[in-house]
């Protein structure tokens, strides 16, 4: 049997992610054309690390009505019940089943729920490393990205196009760049 892998730095504990210094995004096909970007800019959770970083854990949550794209009339469109119904299910949620991978570069997988609808997803992450000396405390980061499909969550809304298409893709990715802060 193999002793735990150890990623350098990053002390087994549980680290709370700062959203202050971390962001959610997204980006989705608009018009068949080109893509809209948004992010969520209320979010909070934590990722607790284990001696065996394969035996990692994360838990997120996402405050929905937070969702901003930079324009005010689709971001309400966007919680109402053509979309996210943010209303009636304010929080979308993950938590992690799974870790492997090995040094800087891990899959993630893990339950999320959106609108009441829970499905696997595997995100990619990178670990960016640790700063012990920061004044803010000490901090990790990490990349993940993943690609969902909004219907399978029941987010449904299709307008089709005159020549083909919808005016909302399906694929939604995501993009996440999070801060954690050691806890004492």
């Amino acid at each position: 049997m193999t002793a735990p892998q150890q990623i350098p730095d990053l002390t087994p504990a549980t680290w709370t992610i700062d959203p202050v210094h971390s962001s959610v995004g997204f980006s989705v096909r608009h018009l068949m054309v080109s893509k809209v970007r948004g992010s969520f800019e209320r979010f909070s959770g934590e990722i607790i690390i284990a001696e065996d970083p394969l035996l990692s854990s994360a838990r997120v949550e996402i405050d929905m009505s937070s969702i901003d794209t930079r324009n005010e009339d689709r971001d309400n469109d966007l919680r109402s019940t053509n979309f996210f119904e943010s209303d009636r299910f304010p929080v979308m949620t993950f938590v992690t089943t799974g870790v492997r991978g090995s040094g800087t570069d891990y899959t993630v997988t893990g339950d999320l729920t959106i609108k009441g609808t829970t499905r696997p997803v595997e995100l990619d992450v990178e670990f960016n490393g640790v700063q012990v000396d920061s004044p803010l405390g000490t901090r990790a980061g990490f990349a993940a990205t993943t690609e969902i499909s909004r219907k399978e969550f029941g987010i449904s809304f299709d307008m089709p196009l005159e020549g083909g298409g919808t005016v909302v893709g399906d694929k939604i990715k995501i993009d996440l760049d999070i801060q954690a802060v050691l806890q004492a």
